[in-house]
C-alpha cells in the first residue's frame, strides 16, 4: 500500500522511461571532507544500485545525466578524474550489462572525449545492441540545447540536399531528430540533492514528464529513495495538457 494515498501500487501502471539527474556528489564529499573525485566514485555505487532497482522494477529504459557540456568547465583534475572513472566503470560493468540483458546507449557529443575513450563505448555499444531487458541510457557531454540544435542541423541538411522542403519541418521532424527519438519520452524525470531545475538536460524530451525533486544526494541514493520517487509518480495524474 502506498504510505501516500493508501494505493495499492501493484494495480497502478509504474513509469517505463526514468531519467536522472544526479546531483550532489561534490557537496557529498565536501561534508565527508574528502576529494570531489571521492565523491563521483561514491556516485558511481549509486548508479549500479539504480540500475539494478530499475531493471527488477520492469523499467524499459534509464537515463542518466553522467556529464553535461557545461562540465568541461570544472577544474581539470576533477574533469581528468571523471574521464577515468568513466572509462574504468565501462569496462567493469561490461560483463553485468550483458548478464542482466541490459543495452548500454552513450548519447551526447562524443567527439569531445579522447578517442580512447570513444573507442571504449563503441565497443560496449556493441557488446550490449543485442540485450533487451532494459535500455540504459549515459548522457555524457550532453546538452538539452546542443542536442535541438544538432536536430535542426540534420534537417537543414536534408532540406539543402532536396530530401524535404520547408513546410515539412513541423515538431514530428524536429522530434525524429533529437537524441533517444527512437524510445518512449521519459515518464519520470528525478533530480537529488534537493535543486529544482533540469539544468539543460532532455529539454525536448521532458516536455510532459512528471518530476520529482528529492533532497538527498546523489552518492546516498538507495532502493528506499527510487522506491518513494516511483510512489510519487503513481499518485500524480497526467493530463498531458488536457484536463
Amino acid at each position: 500500500m502506498s504510505e501516500l494515498d493508501g494505493t495499492d501500487l501493484d494495480s497502478v501502471v509504474g513509469p517505463a522511461h526514468i531519467a536522472i539527474i544526479m546531483d550532489g556528489n561534490n557537496r557529498w564529499a565536501k561534508k565527508k571532507h574528502l576529494p570531489s573525485i571521492a565523491g563521483h566514485t561514491a556516485g558511481a555505487s549509486a548508479v549500479r544500485r539504480v540500475v539494478e532497482a530499475a531493471a527488477k522494477s520492469g523499467v524499459k529504459v534509464l537515463t542518466l545525466f553522467a556529464f553535461s557540456s557545461e562540465n568541461w568547465k570544472r577544474p581539470k583534475l576533477e574533469v581528468d578524474g571523471l574521464m577515468t572513472l568513466f572509462m574504468r566503470s565501462l569496462k567493469k560493468e561490461l560483463k553485468r550489462l550483458n548478464e542482466h540483458k541490459i543495452q548500454l546507449r552513450v548519447v551526447g557529443d562524443l567527439s569531445g572525449f579522447s578517442n580512447s575513450l570513444q573507442k571504449q563505448i563503441q565497443n560496449v555499444q556493441s557488446a550490449t545492441k543485442d540485450n533487451d531487458q532494459m535500455t540504459l541510457v549515459i548522457a555524457a557531454n550532453y546538452g538539452g540545447r546542443w542536442d535541438i540544435a544538432q536536430a535542426a542541423k540534420k534537417i537543414a541538411e536534408r532540406v539543402m540536399l532536396g530530401e524535404v522542403s520547408l513546410d515539412d519541418i513541423d515538431e514530428v521532424l524536429l522530434g525524429e531528430n533529437v537524441a533517444l527519438a527512437d524510445l518512449p519520452p521519459p515518464d519520470l524525470l528525478i533530480r537529488t540533492s534537493g535543486e529544482e531545475r533540469i539544468s539543460n538536460f532532455l529539454l525536448w524530451q521532458t516536455a510532459y514528464s512528471e518530476f520529482v525533486f528529492l533532497p538527498v544526494l546523489w552518492p546516498d541514493f538507495d532502493q528506499q529513495h527510487f522506491d518513494e520517487a516511483i510512489h510519487i509518480y503513481q499518485n500524480r495524474q497526467r493530463r498531458y495538457g488536457g484536463r
